[in-house]
């Protein structure tokens, strides 16, 4: 019995799905603007300054209550801290004409793109929304949070203002 806990705790470990780590935001994954202007992922790193990048879908109510509290706060954290916020819409070929209406619709004042075919979220291992992520100035993942309830903005903010007193420069 001995002999097996040790190979079963390495199984375990090794068939469970990944504890968070600091990561590299992933590069050369297109994505699309409102326009459909293609753009690539890597472009959306902040250079020295946090980004937040949430994953939304039309027809999620958490994603929009999250959105909306973001959008009341994003120019008094933009002039605070430099931050840049991404809306990464997941919806799919059915409802991807409704993302820009939607977003105009709702005053969101950050930029929308598209990630239609999911691969953005699939290649971060993200199965939900929404699913919001902090990025560094260097593009490393340094928060990320899925859900919405109300307040969670604040931790946000609170993750936001270490990046900033943290001694590394970004």
């Amino acid at each position: 019995m001995k002999k097996l806990l040790p190979i079963t705790l390495l199984l375990v470990l090794a068939w469970s799905p990944p504890v968070f780590a600091q990561q590299t935001w992933p590069s050369h994954i297109t994505l699309r603007t409102a326009t459909q202007v293609e753009l690539s992922s890597d472009s959306l790193v902040n250079r020295g300054h946090p980004t937040i990048i949430s994953f939304w879908a039309t027809w999620c109510k958490p994603c929009n209550k999250e959105l909306d509290a973001l959008s009341e706060l994003y120019d008094e954290w933009r002039e605070e801290t430099g931050v840049r916020i991404y809306a990464i819409a997941v919806d799919d070929s059915r409802s991807q004409a409704d993302v820009v209406p939607h977003a105009n619709g709702r005053g969101w004042p950050f930029d929308v793109l598209l990630d239609s075919n999911q691969e953005l979220m699939r290649a971060l291992h993200i199965f939900a929304v929404p699913y919001t992520l902090l990025l560094d100035g260097q593009g490393t993942i340094v928060y990320q949070h899925n859900s919405y309830k109300d307040g969670d903005e604040d931790e946000l903010l609170e993750q936001i203002k270490k990046l900033a007193a943290s001694p590394n420069p970004q």
